[in-house]
């Protein structure tokens, strides 16, 4: 009854964030989009080797730019749209190597509709990768279902609402200009509302694990606004959240910082919810081997089990971050630059803050959910033991 009156609040609350966070109409923009694109899918046909001038991008590493460099030049034609069965020809960008355009390869191309006094232009927009990550997604749903069974369908279904809910939700919310930080808690409390349960089932201990991710997640989002507001991070760290700025007209602090908060909540959902059901499971486990057990007892025993999850997925939030940042880490490397100035950088600034604000709200999640989890399974009547499973021999009318 008692988590039943803390859960009906805190979905309420959740149900009328929905809808007064709730995108209409079209985003903010106050850039220059190019609107009148499409993307159609092509097959390689031809592939040329030629040259051509030197650019910018083809700089040599002691600065001179070559007169000329070679260019792969690539007949295509297209297979969607109402330009299908057209042949175009296009430059592959520098960084594609003739080997790797070759024919019967499928790319994407960017198609500019002719306005005004612009004509059409098309140009190659990247490879198309449907069929091989397609096929890597629907292995990986193989794998699940075959390992986990019921339980890794229910939880594909719910990785899968859990995009809708990021898709139809919180980008187009942000995007709105809707406040990025309760977009991204009550977006995160929607997501775990239905994920949990449809992965593992209506019960107590669900709702412990739960309640838990909900502390988690309130520990990061406070932790992250006074961590973004003493680090001064205006949320502007690289050319895309630049460029995401000046679209959509969104340049002061506060939104940006704001956006930055939201990443930050959205990125601890995973692991939040992976260490809250575990130690829910885990308490749930030791009252059942031992039902005499103290609640002191059981918090005791249960941390000891907590304490070996916080020691790896500490790991693996730091490593999850610096594997997303190698290139920034290779880059530091080439440019030689102080450590301490390096590291409190606005880029670096952020990533350091994401990491330990998200390791803070997941190893304060831990002895939070265990403690939720004590007090409900001293509080919920302990079943009688079986001592019999089924009949001796005797008991059932065998006799010698």
């Amino acid at each position: 009854m008692v988590l039943f009156g803390v859960l009906v609040p805190l979905v309420a609350a959740t149900a009328v964030g929905l809808v007064a966070l709730w995108p209409s109409g079209e985003p903010q923009r106050t850039g220059v989009i190019a609107v009148d694109t499409e993307y159609p899918v092509a097959v390689i046909t031809t592939t040329e080797v030629t040259t051509c001038a030197g650019a910018n991008e083809d700089r040599r590493p002691d600065g001179t730019i070559p007169s000329t460099v070679a260019c792969t030049l690539v007949g295509a034609t297209v297979q969607s749209g109402d330009q299908a069965g057209r042949v175009i020809q296009v430059w592959a960008p520098a960084t594609v190597r003739p080997q790797d355009a070759t024919p019967s390869t499928k790319i994407v191309l960017a198609r500019y509709l002719e306005s005004g006094q612009e004509e059409e232009v098309w140009a190659w927009q990247d490879f198309s990768r449907t069929v091989p990550l397609g096929l890597l997604a629907g292995a990986y749903s193989i794998v699940v279902i075959a390992v986990a069974g019921l339980r890794g369908l229910r939880s594909l279904l719910g990785l899968g609402f859990a995009f809708v809910v990021l898709g139809t939700f919180m980008l187009p919310a942000l995007l709105q200009g809707r406040d990025p930080l309760a977009v991204g808690v009550v977006g995160s409390a929607a997501i775990m509302l239905v994920v949990l349960y449809l992965a593992h089932g209506l019960s107590h201990r669900t709702t412990t694990a739960l309640l838990g991710t909900f502390a988690g997640l309130g520990v990061t989002a406070v932790l992250g606004v006074v961590a973004a507001g003493a680090a001064r991070l205006n949320g502007i760290t690289s050319e895309e959240t630049y460029r995401l700025a000046m679209l959509t007209g969104q340049l002061d602090g506060y939104a940006l910082r704001g956006l930055f908060l939201a990443g930050v909540v959205l990125a601890g959902l995973g692991v939040l919810n992976d260490v809250t059901i575990t130690q829910a499971s885990a308490v749930w486990e030791l009252s059942a081997a031992d039902p005499s057990a103290t609640a002191g007892q059981l918090f005791s025993r249960g941390m000891r089990i907590g304490r070996d999850h916080i020691a790896s997925t500490v790991y693996t939030i730091a490593f999850a971050y610096a594997g997303a940042a190698l290139p920034v880490l290779l880059l530091v490397q080439v440019y030689r630059m102080p450590a301490l100035q390096t590291f409190s950088s606005g880029q670096f600034a952020e990533e350091i803050a994401r990491t330990a604000v998200g390791s803070i709200g997941l190893v304060l999640a831990i002895p939070l959910t265990t403690l939720i989890a004590v007090a409900v399974v001293r509080a919920a009547p302990q079943r009688p033991a079986r001592h019999r499973a089924r009949p001796t021999a005797h008991e059932g009318g065998l006799h010698h």
